[in-house]
């Protein structure tokens, strides 16, 4: 566990914790496609390495395309562990694999060391500026990539690892760490790049890296050009702690200088108001407080803080998907929220703030109460002793903020975990759909690849987008029981494609009918495996007949001149056909904000669905599955709803068929707003 990141605060561990969630989201992906590389370069290791090593390869390379779905979750679920523990966050009971032999354990290593510098060196200025912004959020001068949690060594290690406990042959665990590196491991750009964005909307920037640099030089940090920070900076301006070469009056420390003692009683005696307003607390505005209060009592930034709490409160109020009782229970805690605020206003700027952050948990639990259920709800009696230890806790412990968060989190992580469990069957029934659009994709591509050109016949062009994509299709699924499935389907789809260009030598027709017999026979055993079985089967091998037969019948005698103008005659139809599919083609829609929004859901989520006969519907983004295709939606008791694909609830949202519930992000929503509406005037206040 990295030694650096043990003592940090429990605002800095969460946010190294969300660091890796966005890791771990921007790696997940890239596993699947990772695993067909890894097997593919076994495969070669198989027929182009050391006849010693040839059948272990290959059973490593056929273990590994028959299990591409269990490979996954160890590789997912390793590095997880390992980046929780890099950061250290834990280490998910992680268990070190069973060490290789000596020789072959100091060989990893040297393997490992010399991939992952490459990997640094290729992604320097995304590590570099990674780097930096841990440093600032250690509130350390530097970081070097050695100590960052993120660096690629540790994904080439949680691979190698992975591999080892996928691997039940202790003797195939040395085969995969030679081979990693830049083009057999991980992208670490998108990685990076999630990571410096999510340090970024923290407002981690590269700037305040330094500040002891920067003080010595008396060069000020420039801002940062989110307009809402600059707004809040106004509100409120950092104080830094003035010196001053006046001695102490008496013999007593600088805490009880007049001014200090001062500014204390000041801020006790608002306090004090405010708890005596309490009962009408949310119905006043900062005015009506400033009324009550002597002017020496509310300061320019006190005065926004009462303001954007009161918003932050209002909007809550305003919800209409959170039930009553659970709304006026988050009301009640409008005063511990704003003595904790006015005390520190660093919440307004960090969304990992403990009473930031507590807000919008309690906001979520909430919203996921089923009020049939009522006090039954395991939801409730949570929900409700949060509420009451920070109402009863909050003036002498400040840190119950940060204790109630932790505690929501691990009821929410355990809730999560229970609702997979429950719906163990759909989510298994929607990999395997996944796995089929999976499939699906990659077969229309290349049957893409192959008519783009224009030069295939109509006919043949017709069946490759009618039948073939259904056999490429059923040949991706059964990759992993039958591997070489895939490369059989493609061969006699090149084959087919081979067969209908014009032949105009006759080693090219002998060839062609060496060739058809095998060619028409495979057509066949595919067709049948997709149970093509009409009379328009019996149609298209007619037409294939007659093509092939005009081929062999062509004149043989053709001058050089009539050569080259078959050829640009070839040329002009195939630039018309691929014209003429370029103009009946349906252009891909571009992504607009609704698909945005679908690719940036986390499960958890709630969304309010509306359904004929039934009004609103509130139902859980219970799971997502790994590719992002497929979206599952269960009730609070863990039932499945629906199950849709991305670019389904895409529509619905884009036809107002169904809303995101709001809850993620709500402070800095709630503040955005203010600061947007009347920004101005609070600034001016």
């Amino acid at each position: 566990m990295n030694a650096l990141f043990l003592d940090a605060s429990d605002a800095r561990r969460e946010a190294l914790g969300e660091l890796v969630d966005v890791a771990t989201q921007a790696a997940n992906p890239q596993i699947d496609a990772l695993t067909n590389r890894i097997a593919d370069a076994l495969q070669r290791a198989a027929t182009g390495g050391a006849p010693s090593e040839a059948p272990i390869c290959q059973r490593a390379a056929d273990l590994l395309r028959k299990n591409r779905y269990p490979f996954y979750y160890v590789v997912a679920a390793r590095l997880a562990a390992l980046l929780e523990r890099e950061a250290g966050l834990g280490d998910g009971g992680l268990e070190p694999p069973a060490p290789l032999a000596a020789d072959l354990e100091v060989d990893k290593k040297l393997c490992l060391i010399k991939a992952s510098q490459a990997l640094e060196h290729e992604h320097a200025e995304r590590l570099g500026s990674l780097n930096l912004r841990l440093a600032a959020l250690l509130g350390r001068d530097t970081l070097g990539t050695a100590d960052n949690p993120f660096r690629p060594q540790v994904f080439l290690e949680a691979l190698h690892e992975a591999w080892c406990e996928f691997q039940p042959d202790a003797g195939a665990h040395h085969l995969l760490y030679p081979l990693l590196g830049s083009t057999l491991g991980f992208d670490m750009g998108p990685i990076l790049h999630a990571l410096n964005n999510a340090l970024a909307r923290r407002g981690v920037s590269l700037n305040v890296a330094a500040p002891a640099a920067a003080a010595k030089t008396g060069v000020a940090a420039p801002a940062d050009n989110d307009p809402l920070l600059q707004k809040l900076r106004r509100l409120f301006p950092t104080q830094e702690p003035q010196t001053s070469g006046r001695a102490p009056t008496g013999a007593f420390p600088s805490l009880f200088q007049d001014e200090v003692l001062q500014t204390t009683r000041s801020r006790h005696e608002l306090l004090n108001l405010l708890t005596r307003m309490q009962g009408r607390l949310a119905s006043l505005l900062p005015a009506d407080i400033r009324r009550e209060a002597p002017d020496a009592e509310l300061s320019r930034a006190d005065d926004a803080a009462l303001a954007l709490v009161a918003r932050i409160f209002a909007i809550i109020r305003s919800n209409p998907h959170l039930a009553e009782p659970m709304k006026a229970a988050i009301l009640s805690l409008h005063l511990p929220v704003l003595k904790a605020v006015l005390g520190d206003h660093d919440f307004f700027f960090r969304d990992s703030h403990p009473v930031r952050r507590t807000i919008e948990l309690l906001v979520r639990l909430a919203l996921g109460w089923d009020r049939r259920m009522g006090e039954t709800d395991p939801v409730y009696p949570v929900f409700r002793r949060s509420v009451a230890r920070i109402v009863a806790d909050a003036d002498t412990h400040i840190g119950v903020f940060a204790e109630v968060a932790t505690e929501l989190e691990a009821f929410a992580k355990r809730d999560q975990t229970a609702t997979e469990q429950a719906l163990a069957q759909p989510i298994a029934g929607a990999l395997k759909k996944e796995k089929r659009l999976q499939a699906q994709r990659a077969a229309r591509h290349e049957v893409a690849l192959r008519i783009g050109t224009g030069e295939v016949a109509a006919f043949v062009e017709t069946f490759l987008e009618d039948k073939w994509v259904s056999v490429l299709t059923l040949a991706y699924v059964a990759r992993d029981e039958k591997p070489h499935a895939v490369e059989s389907a493609l061969r006699t789809m090149d084959e087919l494609v081979w067969s209908v260009k014009p032949k105009i030598t006759a080693e090219e027709r002998k060839e062609l009918l060496s060739r058809l017999p095998p060619m028409i026979a495979m057509l066949n055993k595919w067709l049948d495996a997709i149970k093509w079985t009409d009379e328009s089967r019996v149609r298209f091998f007619t037409e294939l007949a007659k093509c092939h037969a005009s081929l062999v019948r062509a004149p043989l005698e053709v001058s050089p001149q009539r050569q080259v103008e078959l050829a640009v005659e070839a040329a002009q139809k195939a630039a018309e056909r691929r014209e003429l599919r370029r103009m009946q083609q349906q252009p891909e829609p571009a992504p607009d904000a609704f698909d945005d929004m679908v690719s940036r859901l986390q499960s958890g989520a709630w969304l309010a669905f509306r359904q004929e006969g039934e009004g609103v519907v509130k139902l859980k983004l219970a799971w997502i599955s790994p590719m992002r295709n497929l979206y599952l939606f269960a009730t609070r008791d863990r039932k499945e709803a629906m199950t849709l694909e991305a670019p389904q609830l895409a529509q619905t949202l884009r036809e107002q068929k169904a809303q995101v519930v709001p809850a993620a992000g709500l402070v800095g929503h709630a503040l955005a707003e203010a600061l947007n509406e009347d920004g101005g005037a609070l600034a001016a206040a």
